[in-house]
């Protein structure tokens, strides 16, 4: 039976195995496509512990970061890091989706909602949007369809070999949630975004055994949280034991590689809205 993770500690997996690896790929693709303004107020939502909020604000001139973020324990270790910085970004706790903010403030507004349950995306673009001034770009990176396909395709034999059936559909769920990138685009428009533009690609990550796969912490402690979801609790033991079976019988010697669709989108708040 695994033991199950402190806060602190998590937070220290975060920092180490998902703000490095996973987060970097999200970072990468904002750094080559986004075009940050010279001076002003930038909002940073979703911003973890703090690595890329920092990266941005030290390659700032005159733009002001303030970095949101919903856990207590990731601030902590994000001001570790901004007091070893000559201009560090401002760090505020407050839920993603229900920003404590005023209307119209931001001159950018970024989100990372990589790590963010899908069913909340939709109010933390509105809320990014709502905080940004009319007129200034907010963008959102998160994971898209066509991720994680290989272990959700291995997903129902896990299941039946730990005697669990008739949940076909919520596997099915967790591949149909994952927006395409032309839901995203549409969610971006309703959320009052125009000129909506995005850029995706495929990222993958790579893994020696099933073992390696099951106890990376990227899998263990945060993505495997959302995959078994709808498990009965007395069960989910027995299906993480059961997956770096399945795993190893499908690689084939070879790596198990798992892709993941990193996408951003990016828009301008109308004047309007």
């Amino acid at each position: 039976m695994s033991t199950p993770k402190t806060d602190r500690e998590l937070a220290f997996l975060h920092d180490l195995f998902v703000a490095t690896d996973w987060g970097e790929r999200f970072a990468q693709l904002v750094d080559e496509h986004i075009k940050f303004p010279n001076k002003g107020r930038a909002l940073y939502v979703g911003s973890g512990t703090g690595g890329h909020a920092t990266a941005l604000q030290e390659r700032a001139t005159e733009l002001k970061f303030l970095c949101i973020e919903e856990n207590e324990e990731y601030l902590e270790l994000a001001n570790a890091k901004a007091s070893a910085v000559k201009d560090a970004v401002e760090l505020r706790q407050s839920r993603v989706d229900h920003l404590e903010l005023e209307d119209n403030q931001f001159d950018f507004v970024i989100g990372d909602g990589s790590m963010v349950a899908l069913p909340r995306i939709s109010a933390m673009l509105g809320e990014m949007v709502r905080v940004a001034k009319p007129g200034a770009s907010v963008a959102l990176s998160l994971a898209t369809a066509g991720s994680f396909g290989e272990f959700f395709s291995l997903y129902w034999e896990v299941l039946h070999n730990c005697g669990l059936r008739g949940h076909e559909s919520n596997i099915e769920g967790l591949i149909t949630e994952l927006l395409t990138t032309t839901e995203l685009e549409q969610l971006a428009e309703h959320e009052g975004l125009e000129e909506v533009a995005s850029w995706s690609r495929s990222e993958e990550f790579n893994f020696e055994s099933g073992e390696r796969f099951l106890n990376s912490p990227l899998i263990s402690d945060f993505l495997m949280n959302r995959w078994l979801e709808f498990i009965p609790e007395e069960s989910r033991e027995c299906v993480r034991q059961a997956i770096p079976g399945v795993v190893n019988d499908d690689r084939h010697e070879a790596e198990f590689t798992l892709s993941v669709r990193v996408t951003l989108v990016i828009g301008s708040k109308g004047h309007s809205h």
